[in-house]
């Protein structure tokens, strides 16, 4: 005899199964691939996924969502988009794109999603960071005022980077903007500060260079490779950068200093436009999708210094930019020019004719200034930026004209010597006591008499002097920070002892 079930029964069982209900459709969390080119896929029925959402494609291949439709979602494939195919499944994750991050990484040479490329295993992470974030507000920066000292004379005297900064390195193709980048690497050993180099489009013959290079340094202990080469899909091109910097957040949020460069953003703006090409979004100026400032603006304002409160971190940024034929005002470099704090400005007329590094101070500025710099080198650095400006003009006009007076030639030869004294052999970097020994030298006119041709020699020589003579005199420098009256003297009479016998 069967039971009879009451119509109470069935309105208790209906009740406890509402109670249970949850009103999760997984048809929202599944898709299909409507279609598939040049790594960027076309997918239907992922209606609930969000932006750079990351999503599942069959054989484990990653992907991005970064273009939601009505009727269909755009997504990049992290991975070898010719195994994905129209009419495959799709799954969402859940979690935005991020990347493992750990104090392990130092010294590894990794690709834009983490895994390691320098065969000595998997990099053990438990922290995961997303590789978009939002800047940190105002309430939580302070200004900055620690210089990032680069061991290049130029630069660290005229044109000052300060931890937290965000400072353009510009100029053509084969001029000394990588070299740069790396001599500021090389000179963080004893500095205290996590460099990340984020290599974008470039050759892998290349970033084996590098790599050689910073290891025979001795650099490679506190730095991170982040490597998307040109023969790797345009999509972790484009995501290259954001690992770079969301590395570099992770260190700025234990209370660090971290230096990332981004070698370089060229290739970056040329990586999103042809995935926003594919993706059909409308193109503007030069063929870039209206939101390409956008693409770099939100990538180098996370650049900062953290205040105390907030555990006193930085975060400095040195984005690379490639220009055709000198052309400044073109829409990439002026995008990026608009977005960060100066630029140095690498020009080939001054590369081909023998001044290495070829910076154009004119052209080249730190909007930060002398905050970035110690008290010492304002002293001594204070006039050479102006001086070797008006030394520019000056030597022009002469090339045109016949008598000079006296003034005038004086100022012609004493900044022809500091040109000389300035220029620098690549992966050399100079402490910064070095560097204002030798640049006291040069503005206080102690090289005035020495022929232009024995200026690198004199470097050397004077160098090696202060070195074992005067070592005391260096290391007070290095501590006191500034040039006392005491330590003038002390300088005047060492350099003047020491061309007694030059």
């Amino acid at each position: 005899m069967t039971k009879r079930i009451s119509s109470v029964d069935i309105a208790k069982d209906l009740v406890e199964k509402l109670k249970i209900y949850t009103s999760k459709v997984e048809a929202g969390f599944t898709g299909r691939v409507k279609s598939i080119a040049d790594g960027v896929a076309r997918i239907s029925g992922l209606a609930d996924i969000s932006y750079s959402e990351m999503i599942e494609f069959s054989d484990g291949i990653l992907g991005v969502a970064i273009n939601l439709e009505e009727e269909e979602v755009g997504a990049i494939v992290l991975g070898n988009y010719l195994k994905i195919h129209e009419g495959d499944l799709v799954k969402s994750t859940g979690r935005l794109l991020s990347i493992g991050v750990s104090e392990k990484l130092a010294g590894r040479v990794i690709d834009p999603l983490g895994n390691p490329l320098d065969g000595k295993g998997k990099v053990e992470t438990k922290t995961f960071y997303p590789i978009e974030k939002i800047a940190p507000g105002v309430v939580k920066r302070e200004p900055v005022n620690k210089p990032l000292q680069t061991g290049i004379k130029a630069i660290d005297s005229m044109i000052p980077i300060g931890r937290g900064q965000r400072e353009l390195i510009i100029g053509d193709r084969a001029t000394g903007k990588t070299a740069i980048a790396i001599d500021t690497i090389i000179n963080q050993k004893s500095e205290n500060v996590i460099c990340i180099y984020v290599a974008i489009g470039q050759k892998t013959s290349r970033i084996a260079q590098i790599i050689d290079i910073l290891q025979k340094k001795g650099a490679m202990d506190y730095t991170i490779i982040v490597a998307a080469n040109a023969s790797d899909p345009a999509s972790l091109q484009y995501i290259a950068p954001y690992t770079g910097c969301a590395i570099g957040e992770y260190f700025m949020d234990k209370g660090k200093d971290a230096l990332v460069i981004y070698d370089d953003l060229t290739k970056h703006a040329w990586s999103y436009r042809e995935i926003s090409l594919v993706l059909r979004r409308p193109s503007g100026r030069e063929a870039y999708p209206g939101d390409v400032f956008y693409l770099h603006s939100r990538l180098l304002e996370r650049a900062c210094k953290l205040s105390d409160k907030y555990g006193g971190g930085s975060l400095t940024a040195l984005p690379i930019i490639e220009t055709q034929a000198g052309d400044l005002s073109a829409y990439i470099p002026t995008n990026v020019i608009s977005i960060t704090d100066g630029q140095i400005y690498l020009e080939s007329d001054l590369f081909y004719a023998g001044v290495r590094p070829a910076i154009n101070v004119g052209l080249s500025v730190s909007r930060v200034g002398g905050a970035a710099q110690i008290k010492a080198m304002k002293q001594v650095a204070g006039r050479l930026r102006l001086d070797l400006a008006q030394y520019r003009s000056l030597a022009a006009f002469a090339q045109f004209a016949t008598d000079l007076d006296q003034a005038t030639r004086m100022q012609i030869e004493r900044g022809a010597r500091m040109v000389e004294l300035l220029k620098q052999k690549q992966f050399i970097p100079l402490p910064v006591s070095k560097q204002i020994v030798l640049i006291f030298a040069g503005t206080y006119g102690y090289l005035d008499d020495i022929p232009i041709s024995r200026i690198a020699e004199f470097e050397t020589k004077y160098l090696e002097y202060m070195e074992t003579v005067h070592l005391k005199l260096v290391n007070q420098i290095k501590k006191e920070e500034k040039i006392t009256d005491e330590i003038k003297d002390k300088l005047k009479k060492a350099i003047e002892d020491f061309k007694k016998n030059f």
